[in-house]
């Protein structure tokens, strides 16, 4: 394993998004990726893991996806982890025609494909040593 894998933890309701994005991730040699399928279980996961990014699907039992971002957003651990939204509320052209952002926030449409995913995460792990919280969420879209 190369030591400057960069984590990610994606945390979705759907057993077959966390496993191809996992081997899609992966595939790539660049990341360590953590997956959660249970919502209420992904906090404390986060808090282990302490990822460089998180995917984060929108519409999810238990603790939708705002809920969960903005525990993430108070915890002193993770409050500076960028957080991606997934959602398959939107379309790629939503997305696309709002710069990636929705409500101040990044977003990806479901299903993304590869080149939007890699992407996506390399904007976001980008050096943003300025960038702290809710700043580096709105100042960077997908």
């Amino acid at each position: 394993m190369k030591l400057n894998k960069k984590g990610i933890l994606v945390v979705d309701d759907e057993a077959n998004i966390t496993t191809l994005l996992r081997m899609l991730l992966e595939r790539s040699a660049d990341y360590q990726v953590q997956v959660e399928n249970a919502s209420t279980q992904a906090l404390a996961v986060a808090e282990k893991f302490l990822p460089d990014l998180i995917l984060l699907d929108v519409d999810i039992p238990g603790m939708d996806g705002g809920e969960l971002a903005s525990r993430i957003n108070e915890s002193p651990t993770l409050r500076t982890v960028p957080i991606v939204f997934l959602t398959g509320a939107v379309t790629r052209q939503e997305v696309a025609s709002s710069d990636g952002l929705i409500g101040g926030l990044p977003f990806l449409a479901k299903p993304a494909n590869q080149a939007e995913v890699l992407g996506c995460l390399r904007k976001h792990l980008a050096p943003r040593a300025y960038l702290t919280g809710v700043e580096s969420q709105q100042l960077l879209a997908c």
